[in-house]
């Protein structure tokens, strides 16, 4: 099997070396793997742009947050002497 050639930083390199040798696993399958986690956590996000227009989408949902403090709040009577 041919090894295929990717360049990473020092540390990207010595960390994949260290995990790999604490998991008894090889260094591709550790990039592998890696990978593979991050691709499946990221692809549910949405980008800022989304995110930002979702926001303007919900302008109307605001809640006035003093008044729902208020509503819970209540006055406390002191200490019984």
């Amino acid at each position: 099997m041919s090894e295929a050639d990717l360049s990473v930083s020092g540390r990207a390199r010595d960390l994949a070396h260290k995990i790999a040798a604490r998991e008894k696993r090889t260094v591709e399958e550790v990039v592998e793997t890696a990978l593979a986690d991050y691709d499946a956590r990221t692809a549910e996000r949405r980008s800022a742009a989304e995110f930002y227009a979702s926001l303007r989408a919900d302008e109307g949902d605001d809640v006035d947050l003093m008044e729902i403090i208020n509503e819970a709040r209540k006055p406390h009577r002191g200490i019984d002497l």
